[in-house]
């Protein structure tokens, strides 16, 4: 049995262990801004804000008021951000050396009291089917027209961020939201239907950054960046329209990421003029650290939350990455890990519980397979899957699912239409009592040739279209995104560091590593495009002695 230890907390600017929770003060933030943004649309060059720089070509959207908004933002939560980088980086230390993470004793009060988050948004409360995708013109119409009840628009995951896709994302949101997008082709018009889904918006995460836009000499936060420039030209439409802005928050790993986030939440409403509490965000539990935090992160953002999503792709690669270093923690094929394994059930099970006793939605995750097409035998059972996928979360007590191809939309609906209502809020899963041996419970399992391949394979595909600048790619029939390629390779990564043996007898090596990467290339032919690049990045990153956080930090630079 995993012996279960508490990681020392990291005394810093951002308080002690004993202080991760103090009440909330009195007074309001300072605000950012002196005066309310005007309807300008003037293109902002550099030098338009002091301070602000725009090394890419402009757009109407960064008008001098924008500019001054994000800048506002940066200079008040950027060392925020860098020293929550730092205090991760300090926990994975702990975790080299032995610490695993634990429910925190200073928040125990937290747990054990009574509370619940602010009441639900109408457009809010039935989240049964959400379609997740890119945020190009054409999807963003589709995925709003799909009959799904909320579509999450990616700028994280399934986005490949050149600057000019980003600011196109953006554009594409102010006409989805003014009503107004609309694209052609030769023989096709794009519309939107009177009834659409509700749109939520997932920026980037805190550990990445937005190159083109500096702000004092330094890159600006990636999530300032997103959340701040959609927050800034759309938060009066929305509200005007009986809606208002709605978030997802990728890869958090503590309550103190959150309380970052809330506070951001704060100082932009204030800024603009907007009640406290009009942002919502549902935060994805897609780290092995946050699911031990699950019910501070919904404490601190409690007038803002919309609840937690189970993020089952980056959770498995955020449980390989952070015991990186433990031989005991080496994960079988990706194939074989699946939900019905005691560390994601048990993970699944504490989510939904944490998330009803606190009054809010549990959100189901994103199962891999999308339509085949030209095969209806393959397709039935790619759909059968999708279907069981969708009981099971049904069963569990999720109050709603991710699609990632609006094919997909009735067959989630069909298995979240046996629902009384429209949520499962009343199933309050008391039954669970999940301990931290649960959540890090090693599932076993074969590592195969075939699947090492696999990752292999599909990681490369998946980073070639990444530097194109397309982050969402179905592969062999199963939709790849960031989090899926962060799988391969920290598999890869982790069996080659461990010298882990395939179910053959043989050993996972370097020089393996490399001859399947030239034998995939050949006989994949997979020439051309940036085959080449992609095929270089990922070796070092599947054999280099070093273990890159995060694989689009590395790819990010070689990108427009």
């Amino acid at each position: 049995m995993v012996e279960v230890v508490t990681i020392a907390g990291n005394k810093n600017a951002l308080g002690s262990e004993a202080q991760h929770l103090p009440k909330r003060p009195g007074k309001k933030m300072r605000t950012l801004l002196d005066t309310s943004p005007t309807a300008s649309s003037t293109p902002a060059g550099n030098g338009t804000s002091p301070g602000i720089s725009i090394c890419a070509p402009g757009s109407p959207l960064l008008n001098a008021p924008a500019l001054n908004f994000l800048a506002g933002l940066a200079r008040q939560f950027e060392k925020r951000r860098r020293a929550l980088l730092g205090r991760r980086a300090d926990r994975q230390r702990d975790f080299d050396a032995g610490a695993f993470p634990t429910f925190l004793a200073s928040t125990a009060d937290v747990r054990d009291a009574e509370w619940r988050v602010a009441s639900i948004p109408r457009d809010l409360v039935d989240r049964r089917v959400e379609i997740t995708g890119p945020v190009d013109r054409k999807m963003v119409i589709n995925a709003l027209n799909s009959g799904a009840q909320v579509y999450m628009a990616d700028f994280e995951d399934s986005h490949s961020p050149p600057w000019q896709g980003t600011i196109d994302g953006q554009i594409n949101f102010r006409d989805a939201v003014a009503g107004t997008i609309e694209f052609r082709t030769a023989d096709k018009h794009y519309t939107l239907n009177p009834s659409v889904a509700t749109l939520m918006v997932r920026p980037r995460g805190w550990h990445l950054v937005e190159r083109h836009v500096t702000v004092d000499g330094e890159p600006i936060s990636a999530s300032l960046f997103d959340f701040g420039l959609f927050f800034f030209h759309n938060v009066k439409a929305l509200t005007a329209k009986g809606s208002a802005p709605y978030f997802y928050l990728p890869k958090l790993e503590s309550h103190l990421e959150a309380r970052l986030w809330n506070d951001v939440f704060v100082a932009a409403q204030d800024a603009l003029g907007i009640p406290r509490g009009t942002i919502r965000a549902t935060v994805l539990i897609e780290t092995i650290a946050a699911a031990f935090e699950m019910d501070e992160i919904l404490y601190e953002l409690r007038e803002h939350s919309a609840g937690l999503n189970c993020g089952r792709w980056d959770y498995i690669f955020s449980f390989i990455k952070k015991f990186r270093s433990r031989p005991e923690f080496v994960l079988p094929d990706r194939a074989r890990v699946t939900m019905d394994r005691h560390f994601l059930k048990s993970y699944v099970d504490l989510l939904i519980r944490t998330c009803h006793r606190r009054g809010i939605h549990a959100m189901g995750g994103m199962a891999a397979q999308i339509p085949i097409k030209g095969d209806a035998a393959a397709n039935a059972k790619a759909l059968d899957k999708v279907w069981q996928d969708k009981i099971r979360e049904v069963n569990a007590g999720h109050d709603g699912t991710w699609v990632a191809h609006p094919g997909l939309v009735p067959v989630a609906s069909g298995a979240f239409a046996s629902l009384a209502a429209s949520h499962q809020l009343a199933v309050l899963r008391d039954d669970v009592h999940v301990q931290p041996r649960d959540l890090l419970t090693v599932p076993d399992g074969e590592i195969t040739e075939a699947g090492l391949r696999t990752n292999i394979d599909v990681g490369i595909q998946y980073l070639e279209s990444w530097l194109r600048g397309v982050g969402c790619v179905p592969i062999y029939n199963l939709m790849e995104d960031a989090a899926t390629a962060e799988i391969s390779r920290s598999q890869v990564w982790q069996w080659v560091r461990h010298g882990a043996h395939l179910s053959n007898g043989r050993a996972v090596t370097e020089p393996l590593v490399q001859s399947i990467i030239a034998e995939e290339m050949d006989t994949k032919q997979l020439h051309g495009g940036r085959f080449d690049l992609a095929a270089d990045l990922f070796n070092e990153l599947m054999t280099g002695s070093d273990f890159p956080e995060f694989l689009t930090l590395v790819a990010y630079e070689h990108l427009d």
